[in-house]
């Protein structure tokens, strides 16, 4: 299934869902931040997704990141709330959706990296390597929080 992403675009569709996802920032013994490369979209993203109804949001990006990763997680702390509505996500089987995103940050704490049926690649990139990537400005944002080390969590 493809997936465009819009943002501020006046020609955007109107969403028909609202989705909460987690996502999350993980990083690795040497500060780089792990990434995969969305197979829905080819860009690269922090990994993350939709919030089921049994879970809560933490236990959502530590579900995500170990789907899409491999990778086990703990959280650790909150990068901040995405909520942007000038933020569309159009799916090619119709869907619509704005989503409201909280991002976290997490250690890894087992697993093996592994690519899904979600991504063609997964890397840990240092900052100056995430800015040559392609990347959606909102997921951009997250990571420029977090390299922020914000002393409180981002509220949009």
């Amino acid at each position: 299934m493809a997936r465009t992403e819009y943002y501020d675009d006046p020609e955007a569709p109107r969403p028909n869902s609202m989705i909460v996802a987690a996502s999350a920032v993980v990083t690795d013994e040497n500060g780089r931040i792990l990434l995969q490369r969305r197979r829905d979209n080819d860009l690269w993203a922090l990994p993350g997704g939709g919030m089921e109804l049994s879970e809560s949001l933490p236990n959502c990006a530590v579900r995500e990141v170990q789907e899409e990763t491999g990778l086990e997680v703990e959280i650790t702390g909150l990068v901040g709330t995405y909520t942007d509505p000038r933020h569309i996500i159009a799916y090619s089987d119709g869907e619509v959706r704005r989503q409201f995103n909280v991002c976290f940050t997490a250690r890894i704490t087992g697993g093996e990296l592994a690519v899904s049926d979600e991504s063609t690649d997964l890397r840990f990139a240092t900052p100056s390597e995430i800015d040559a990537l392609a990347i959606h400005h909102t997921q951009r944002l997250r990571i420029q929080h977090f390299l922020e080390n914000r002393p409180t969590p981002y509220l949009g």
